[in-house]
């Protein structure tokens, strides 16, 4: 196969039906709004809405036993009017205490403290870069994409460091490098969720779930460790099949490299290795981790831990404090190694220099806390009018009524969530907007918030790749076209559809195996059913 029989991008008579369908993807897409005007509408329209029903005199029956705390006292869940002069006071005087008792905000704020300092000291950089170039020849690709998922800890360095670094590698071996971009991009963002540790997406989608969890049980609680065991799991799983994709499918379809297609006023990616300074430091940062994870140990492990309730004999229930505080501990774990890393790179010359990583780090999240200040918003409206209670006990009797209350419930909600997140990028967006709706709904089934947290994970994460709408995707496009000159945006889409096809039944049926089949939990503490309707 020649190189121009391999590419997409050659002209047909006609558009195909795969055209036209991405095409009409994006299209939906733009129409959509601006994430934060999304949440802003969106709170209108529950204003809007809980009047009317509320003026309708709209109630379901609540199935909660007796004596469940939150239950209506008449047994009647009514939806609530924020359109009157008691729901304006209402909204007036909490639209502070709802941005800042929102969940979400001061996890991710403090877990992003910590791993500021880990990535602006070039720590991160330095670690994945010398795991991918000192990886054997044939084992390159299951390193590239185990490398790129593991780059989720930081968040956007997966983008910007693994993924050109990924290509270049490929270039450098010979081989075609968007194979090289391709399965980094894999891992960095059809991967999204997988991960070893817990990173800065674990807090934000486990307290928004919090948040849904509480519209069925006030007193539920949704630590950041939920979907621990299922994502170590996942990592492996995703990285086989990340490299099954690369070898057997997109490879073989690229074809050898035409260097012609090689943009002659790209910018090079730097392949050099490492320097002998920043090999002792990254050793030293090494074992500057190792020592806080055995201090971790240390406070957790024996019965007598500093991080465990005394005279508690429940193993989990003991572990409250760890658990609870583990955003605090994963900060913590990160910024050590960093400044260690930093010090004798001379990135840090002294504590200045580390506040000003940390203010850099706050400074990305500006249009997050943004967003966070809507969603808050929405989130509290929607809780305070009681529509998501309805609307969970509509439709936990219609599952019930058509017989969907097996675990196969969990295969539709994945697809849907895939399917909403072409349209709807952000993690924390779409689970705002959706986990107030199917976390009680499921919870109604007899399913936990954090089994059906897991199951969301998996859609938001395999059509990542192949949506315009997610907002790396242009970053993306400017990476691949240093290689293909004439590279389009159906021509990323097709590259990167079966990595999308293959994640999805892949991971789903992992996710049946562990959950169903095996009956093991996602994470500590994480039960499978909920009580309530189980």
């Amino acid at each position: 196969m020649t190189q121009k029989d391999a590419s997409p991008t050659a002209p047909t008579s006609s558009p195909t039906w795969t055209t036209r369908l991405l095409n009409t993807v994006e299209w939906l897409g733009n129409l959509l709004p601006h994430p934060v005007t999304l949440f802003a509408l969106l709170a209108l329209l529950i204003v809007l809405l809980s009047g009317l029903l509320g003026a309708l005199g709209v109630s379901v029956p609540d199935p909660r036993p007796e004596g469940t705390a939150g239950r209506a006292a008449d047994g009647v869940i009514r939806v609530i009017s924020l359109l009157d002069a008691e729901g304006l006071r209402r909204i007036v005087t909490n639209l502070v205490t709802n941005f800042t008792g929102f969940v979400p905000l001061g996890t991710v704020l403090v877990a992003m403290l910590g791993v500021g300092i880990a990535e602006r000291s070039g720590l991160l950089a330095a670690a994945i870069k010398s795991l991918v170039l000192g990886a054997p020849k044939n084992l390159v690709t299951v390193v590239v994409v185990f490398a790129a998922i593991l780059s989720n800890t930081a968040s956007e360095m997966g983008y910007v460091v693994v993924i050109p670094l990924a290509a270049a590698i490929f270039h450098a071996l010979g081989r075609h490098p968007l194979a090289g971009l391709a399965a980094a991009f894999a891992g960095v963002s059809g991967g999204y969720s997988a991960n070893l540790l817990i990173g800065t997406v674990d807090p934000l989608l486990a307290g928004i779930t919090q948040e849904a969890a509480r519209l069925i049980d006030p007193a539920y609680e949704v630590h950041a460790a939920v979907n621990w065991y299922f994502m170590i799991a996942s990592t492996f799983a995703v990285t086989l099949m990340g490299w099954f994709v690369t070898a057997r499918i997109v490879e073989p379809k690229l074809g050898p490299y035409d260097p012609r297609q090689l943009d002659p006023d790209a910018e090079a990616v730097s392949m050099d290795p490492l320097s002998a300074p920043e090999r002792r430091a990254l050793r030293w940062a090494g074992l500057a981790a190792a020592g806080m994870a055995i201090l971790i140990a240390a406070l957790v492990v024996p019965e007598g831990g500093w991080l465990r309730l005394p005279g508690v004999d429940d193993t989990l229930g003991s572990l409250r404090p760890f658990l609870t505080g583990i955003v605090v501990l994963v900060a913590v774990f990160f910024a050590v190694p960093g400044i260690v890393y930093g010090a004798l790179t001379g990135v840090f010359r002294n504590d200045r220099d580390v506040i000003a990583a940390m203010a850099k780090s706050m400074g990305t999240m500006g249009l997050y806390i943004v967003l966070v200040f809507f969603a808050a918003q929405f989130v509290a409206f929607f809780n305070w009018s009681q529509l998501g209670q309805v609307l969970a006990v509509v439709g936990s009797d219609l599952l019930q009524g058509i017989g969907l209350t097996g675990p196969l419930v969990f295969f539709a909600f994945i697809a849907m969530c895939g399917l909403i997140n072409l349209s709807l990028g952000s993690a924390s967006a779409q689970w705002a907007v959706t986990a107030p709706i199917f976390v009680p709904m499921l919870m109604l089934v007899g399913y936990s918030p954090e089994v059906i947290q897991a199951a969301y994970r998996i859609g938001d994460s395999v059509t990542n790749v192949i949506t315009p709408m997610m907002s790396y995707f242009g970053l993306i496009m400017a990476f691949a076209a240093r290689y293909q000159r004439d590279l389009g945006v159906g021509t990323l889409i097709a590259m990167m559809l079966p990595y999308s096809v293959v994640f999805f039944f892949g991971w789903t049926a992992l996710f049946f195996l562990w959950v169903f089949g095996l009956g093991l939990p996602v994470g500590p503490g994480a039960p499978t059913h909920y009580g309530v309707g189980g």
